[in-house]
């Protein structure tokens, strides 16, 4: 089950804890947040997440992990399970897709991670940097799980997602994730979301994307 996902602590902790067997899609609900970062010369070089983790599994995920009992969480308690959950993404391609010029970018290793903890809701964060910085006159970034174990969903405004030192004149232009039907999940059975793999195209049709157009 670990693999599925890439979130090796969220499988392992809330699996387990889930009375019944067949439970429809999704298990985990996020909300995010994403900035693009661009250099001094124009190119786009990375990614910046924040997700904002659903009550239920920021509650779950976090026991044990208030050292010194004072009810609150600090970023060092929570430092170990950022690591982790951040770094188990890779099989996942960490949920996100970019292209420029219609091109798939590479991503390289994540780096500063940080996870913290407010009104009940963990919230991940980490830059997600690419192998290469691009040269893009149109980017097409694209946030979702493909096994659609864990729903995304873009937080609301327009600032959902921002542009750092993007070149004057680039606008951005949202589409956020449509609900999934009710009645067409009722058809579909645990074991057929099994089946389901980082290659699937299943979860695409919940994506969430923002495109950037530059002059």
């Amino acid at each position: 089950m670990t693999g599925r996902l890439g979130l090796k602590l969220l499988l392992t902790s809330v699996l387990a804890g889930l009375a019944s067997p067949a439970l429809a899609h999704p298990h985990v609900w996020v909300t995010a947040r994403a900035e693009l970062i661009y250099d001094s010369s124009g190119q786009v070089t990375g990614v910046r997440h924040a997700w904002t983790f659903d009550k239920g599994y920021s509650a779950y995920v976090t026991q044990g992990l208030d050292a010194n009992s004072d009810g609150k969480f600090t970023p060092e308690e929570l430092k170990d399970l950022a690591k982790e959950n951040t770094e188990s993404l890779v099989e996942f391609d960490y949920f996100t897709s970019l292209k420029a010029n219609g091109k798939k970018q590479d991503f390289a290793p994540p780096r500063d991670y940080a996870m913290s903890y407010e009104n009940e809701a963990a919230t991940l964060t980490y830059f997600l940097p690419l192998k290469s910085a691009a040269t893009a006159k149109t980017l097409a970034l694209e946030v979702y799980d493909p096994t659609y174990f864990v729903a995304f969903s873009l937080a609301e405004g327009d600032d959902a997602v921002k542009l750092a030192s993007a070149p004057k004149g680039c606008a951005t232009t949202i589409s956020r994730a449509k609900p999934a039907d009710p009645s067409k999940q009722q058809n579909m059975s645990e074991a057929f979301f099994e089946t389901l793999t980082a290659a699937s195209d299943f979860g695409t049709q919940f994506a969430n994307r923002a495109i950037v157009a530059c002059p």
